[in-house]
């Protein structure tokens, strides 16, 4: 018994060590031997019974494969991969073409899912940054306020689902004491942000909570980079002072390298917000930073806060009638991602598009290809390779195609990356995109995916036999038969299907930004520049010192050579940097408890108006008796309002003499409308005309934009005004900006957004163009003998260029009719990002179809001229 189980144990060890040694030359005498017996006269299936019968016959053949283990599919492995490499250098042209255009797919995708899990997937660069909320006054609409003194402190004190929670203030302070003054931006914030938030200093401390009081002495936190560049590092920053608006601050700690962004809001420093015990609900425009505590979820805190709405509300009622705002939590990073989530999706889209389309046209080019190769993959399956032998042998070509693609494709990301900056600078969180190992691991994975899908069809064509011959001297099948044919004409449809939805995306933002530039903006950019001017409150105080200044720098302005007019305000268009009011109509009040009506409020000297070229259409301009408005025995407050605000308040009524109450002041003297001026654009281009304006000296402001009309360019007249503003106080920074500059800001994001969008439309494009043209080129090449004999009967080559034309247009229409169908289902992500323009727009849709269909019968009449081109007696013969 243990004798008989030693033997076959030596037996079988014995066969599979002669098995492994001797397969490769048995298959290769094998395969010299059938070739041989064919040319002697057998048939192929004659010689191929026989050459195995010579070998040990059959069984032994079977055996021989069945045997083979591991490391032999290894060997086998990488053996298809070595000839796949020679088989892709002796056709270069085919090689370079296939891995450039997976690689620039593959490359862009990745790079768009690194953009996209940085910004949208990733945590916040916080401890457990899930808690992190951002506090928001909610009233019952889609707009989201901020909150104000009393709500911070109602929360702080009332609040119970949160371990932790600050309020901050974005601004821009002015840096003075460290040579030319300067603006810089800051975001002021009390003790709980950096509480809330988990933040650690590198150096020294941080904000505490005594330092909130406004008694407490003045400190700020400064980044690494501040204390580098004004401090000489965070190794002396801390203790020392520097002046913010004029008022001195100690440096308490120093951020880490690199922090320049502290809950979504950029700065480089952060001073301490003390705030004073408050009169009233208002004013807005603080925003509150918790974090939730553990197992609060986020439900649980809403209600916690809509209770202390209603608590505080019959406190402030007198000032503030929205019975239904509510204060009201969301998560941080949904807040500072915002509308950069549409963005986003619809790019990620388009990139997803892109990598589908160039998919589709490697895989046409490689079932073209393995097509072209048919006299030799039937010599190989005469020799004795099976079926799925000669479907390894396309499979490891289409992978050594797509992982060199998903090589150079991660080299094309990592040159993307470098582009956000260019493409997107305000991107949320731009600072956290970076190359990393999951850019690599989604271009590999692409590329073994793209390899997979690739092979689909051909590795489909070979094991159905379509593309093999029954002998491997018969030539006369044209690539595979009519349904090898039909499988490449629906690739290249699917090509165009998948097109259609990304060059409409791209055409209907197109439209959208051509649309916005030539919106009426309501006054002259190209006369006029803005100098932003803030006047520190240590050497202006409350009281006449600052309108004294206003009226000093408007008089400098208008005494420099060259200028014509000179005004100032608090809002600057067409992004307005003023203020956001609510405020109630006497004649027309808001029901008990309702949302009162919040419009763009700037306070403005008449100046200004003439200025930028803003025209009086009715009523009466500002005058210096409307400049009081502060007593309830003097002259009432009066304000200027837009065409769109009058029209929107009272339809179909004189607005010229209607009452406001402003800023929630019932008890404050009632505003009398006096005038109306044109619109202005002041919540960006897409946004509306609303504007109410009032007397600067009414609003006292610290802060203003001075706004000179000259009468050459602009850019010739900014140092003289700067010059002479400097006369006035040297320590003011000052900067001068053209407001046609100002413009292209504002136009400068959509129009990135739409180049890189079009970019992709074109590169899809281009590569249905030519997965059409390669397909009937291809056609013309193996039809070359069937073109022949039409023509030699009598065709003419305007009917054969015909027949081309029409062949490939079949396939075109096909896929751009269920292109058109997919692109209705893309209305709901473009909507937000459209202008003017409507998803469905009939005429970008049609501009769109004629752009596809001229382009891709471009693309096909070139071989139908070639082929037209054919002399009958040449083909045939050479067949």
């Amino acid at each position: 018994m243990i004798a008989d189980v030693l033997e076959r144990l030596r037996a079988l060890l014995f066969r599979r060590r002669w098995n492994r040694d001797l397969d490769d030359e048995v298959q290769f005498h094998l395969e010299q031997d059938v070739a041989a017996r064919i040319r002697a006269g057998a048939d192929p299936a004659t010689a191929r019974r026989e050459a195995r019968l010579a070998f040990g016959g059959v069984d032994h053949y079977k055996e021989a494969t069945r045997d083979a283990n591991g490391v032999r599919a290894l060997e086998d492995t990488l053996a298809d991969t070595r000839f796949a490499l020679r088989a892709l250098r002796r056709n270069p042209a085919f090689a370079a073409t296939a891995v450039g255009v997976l690689a620039l797919a593959i490359g862009a995708a990745a790079a768009v899912f690194t953009v996209i899990h940085a910004v949208l997937i990733a945590q916040l660069p916080y401890p457990h940054a899930d808690q992190l909320v951002r506090v928001y006054q909610y009233f019952g609409t889609p707009f989201l306020g901020t909150i104000s003194v009393v709500d911070h402190e109602a929360i702080r004190d009332q609040q119970k689902t949160m371990d932790a929670f600050g309020t901050a203030r974005w601004g821009v302070a002015t840096l003075t004491g460290s040579g030319q003054p300067e603006a810089i931006p800051v975001v002021r914030v009390t003790s709980g942000v950096f509480q809330a938030l988990g933040t650690t200093p590198a150096a020294g401390r941080l904000i505490e909570p005594g330092d909130d009081p406004v008694s407490a002495p003045p400190v700020v936190v400064v980044s690494d980079a501040f204390a580098m560049k004004y401090l000489g590092g965070k190794a002396t920053a801390v203790g020392r002072s520097v002046t913010l608006d004029g008022k001195s601050h100690t440096v308490i700690g120093v951020l880490p390298p690199g922090v320049v962004e502290i809950a979504g809001m950029r700065s480089v420093a952060w001073p301490v917000l003390q705030m004073a015990t408050p009169t009233r609900r208002g004013p807005f425009g603080y925003r509150g930073i918790g974090r939730l505590k553990e197992g609060v979820t986020l439900d649980a805190a809403v209600r916690d806060l809509a209770g202390i709405s209603e608590r505080i509300y019959p406190l402030w009622e007198s000032g503030f009638r929205d019975k239904n705002a509510r204060l009201r939590p969301y998560p941080l990073r949904e807040s500072i991602v915002g509308r950069s989530t549409g963005q986003l999706s619809l790019f990620a889209g388009a990139v997803v598009l892109v990598l589908l389309v160039a998919i589709a046209n490697v895989a046409t080019l490689v079932l073209v290809r393995a097509a072209a190769r048919q006299h030799e993959l039937s010599v190989r399956a005469t020799l004795g390779a099976s079926r799925p032998r000669l479907a390894r042998l396309v499979v490891a070509e289409s992978l050594v195609l797509t992982v060199a693609a998903g090589v150079v494709g991660f080299v094309v990301a990592a040159l993307g990356l470098k582009l956000v900056g260019v493409i997107a600078p305000e991107l949320p969180r731009a600072r956290e995109i970076a190359l990393n190992g999951g850019t690599a691991l989604v271009a590999a994975a692409l590329a073994i995916i793209s390899g997979l899908l690739v092979s689909i069809s051909p590795v489909a064509a070979v094991l159905g036999g379509t593309i093999l011959t029954d002998s491997p001297t018969d030539t006369r099948r044209s690539g595979g038969g009519r349904r090898t044919g039909l499988v490449r004409g629906l690739l290249v449809a699917s090509e165009f299907a998948l097109a259609v939805p990304l060059l409409l995306a791209a055409a209907l933002l197109a439209n959208s930004f051509l649309r916005l530039q030539r919106v009426p903006l309501g006054y002259d950019a190209e006369s006029s520049f803005e100098v932003r001017l803030g006047l520190p409150s240590q050497r202006y105080p409350d009281g006449p010192a600052v309108p004294a200044f206003w009226r000093r720098a408007i008089q400098a302005a208008l005494e420099t050579p060259g200028v014509e007019a000179a005004g100032l305000s608090t809002a600057a268009p067409p992004d307005n940097q003023g203020d956001v009011n609510n405020f109630n109509l006497v004649a027309h009040p808001v029901p008990p408890g309702g949302n009162e009506h919040v419009s763009p409020w700037a306070p403005a000297t008449p100046g200004y108006f003439t200025a930028l070229g803003i025209p009086l259409l009715d009523g009466r301009m500002f005058n210096a008796g409307d400049t009081v408005g502060d007593s309830l025995t003097g002259p009432p407050p009066v304000a200027l309002v837009s065409r769109s605000w009058a029209a929107r308040y009272f339809p179909g009524e004189q607005a010229i003499g209607q009452q406001m109450i402003e800023g929630g002041c019932y008890e404050c003297p009632r505003t009398i409308i006096i005038g109306i001026v044109g619109d202005v654009k002041y919540q960006g281009l897409d946004g509306g005309g609303d504007g109410v304006y009032v007397p600067l000296e009414q609003a006292n402001p610290r802060e203003a934009t001075l706004f000179v009309r000259t009468r050459g360019a602009p850019a010739g007249f900014v140092q003289p005004v700067l010059q002479a503003l400097r006369r006035l106080d040297p320590d003011l920074p000052l900067t001068g900006v053209p407001l046609r500059d100002q413009v292209k800001n504002a136009l400068a994001d959509p129009g990135r957004w739409t180049a890189v969008l079009t970019a992709f439309a074109a590169v899809a494009l281009a590569l249905s163009a030519l997965g059409i043209f390669g397909l009937m080129s291809y056609v013309v090449r193996r039809q070359r003998r069937e073109i022949g004999v039409r023509m030699a009967l009598g065709a003419e080559p305007r009917q054969v260029t015909g027949m081309i034309v029409a062949r490939g247009m079949r396939f075109v229409l096909t896929g751009t009719v269920v292109g058109l169908g997919l692109a209705m289902l893309e209305g709901r992500w473009l909507s937000a990002l459209l202008y003017d323009v409507t998803p469905r727009d009939p005429f970008t849709t049609a501009a769109v179809a004629v752009l596809l269909l001229v382009s891709a019968l471009v693309a096909c009449l070139l071989p139908g001229i070639r082929a037209a081109r054919i002399r009958p007696m040449e083909a045939i013969v050479a067949e």
